[in-house]
């Protein structure tokens, strides 16, 4: 990696056009610039394209609905370029430092591979925006590292190196629409990997996800589809017996149609 390393953002967008101009007025503002910001388009019927070209991003167009299909589409257009890949999501509003500290925790640190943190909900209620962060992320942060010995990773605020990406791109569930795309990532890494949790990297996210009961419930329930379909994957007997790189993922995926703001976002 060179002293300063390369930063590709990653977003994927699906008909959040007025989300993705705030994000990406917000990108324009970081004291570190991207050295590339890719939208994934993931079908949008709206004006989300024209959004990302008006800012200057990359767009790619990804046909398959789904968060896992537009995130691992953008990550691999992300890797010709990419030293380091960064990913939030289109109702994300990072903070004018947020690339400046993930460079400097990737330079300062060659085994961290992930780095990933928390978040700060707006646009709920003072309740739902307190659950959201300190029952919903953070007991997502508490319970996944419980059992699977590394922290969430947290899809709309973290980063990877390319080559993480590399390594567990053939492994992930990527065309499953059904999952959440950031657990079944940190499903496959292991401490090897050095994923690191750093809880004052924070991240502006939408609080639509806890808005609503059937929202939340549908999420929730994302989380045990996800171990279902990678186990014995997730399993923490099989996370402490295998060593890095001999995963296998599992095939099945269930039929979908449906994108909805991812885990968290």
């Amino acid at each position: 990696m060179p002293l300063v390393p390369r930063v590709v953002v990653v977003i994927p967008c699906r008909d959040d056009a007025d989300f993705l101009e705030e994000c990406l007025a917000a990108l324009d503002a970081q004291t570190h610039p991207a050295d590339q910001v890719i939208v994934v388009d993931n079908g949008s019927a709206d004006a989300s394209a024209a959004v990302a070209g008006r800012h200057g991003a990359v767009v790619v167009a990804e046909p398959v609905i789904g968060i896992w299909p537009a995130a691992a589409r953008g990550y691999d257009e992300a890797m010709a370029e990419a030293d380091i890949i960064a990913r939030l999501d289109a109702d994300s509003r990072p903070h004018p430092d947020w690339i400046a500290r993930l460079v400097r925790a990737f330079v300062a640190d060659p085994s961290l591979g992930v780095l990933t943190g928390g978040a700060e909900f707006y646009g709920g209620s003072a309740l739902q925006n307190y659950l959201g962060e300190r029952w919903y992320i953070g007991g997502g942060h508490y319970w996944i590292k419980k059992w699977l010995g590394i922290p969430l990773v947290f899809g709309s605020n973290f980063a990877m190196r390319t080559s993480i990406w590399e390594r567990v791109r053939e492994q992930v569930d990527r065309e499953n629409a059904r999952i959440h795309d950031d657990l079944d990532l940190t499903i496959r890494l292991r401490e090897s990997d050095g994923v690191r949790y750093d809880p004052q990297l924070r991240m502006p996210v939408s609080a639509r996800p806890v808005q609503t009961v059937s929202g939340l419930s549908r999420r929730i329930a994302k989380v045990a589809t996800t171990f279902a379909v990678s186990w014995p994957e997730g399993a923490a007997w099989r996370r402490r017996e295998e060593p890095a790189g001999a995963q296998n993922g599992a095939s099945w995926e269930p039929e979908s149609d449906e994108w909805a703001p991812r885990y968290g976002g």
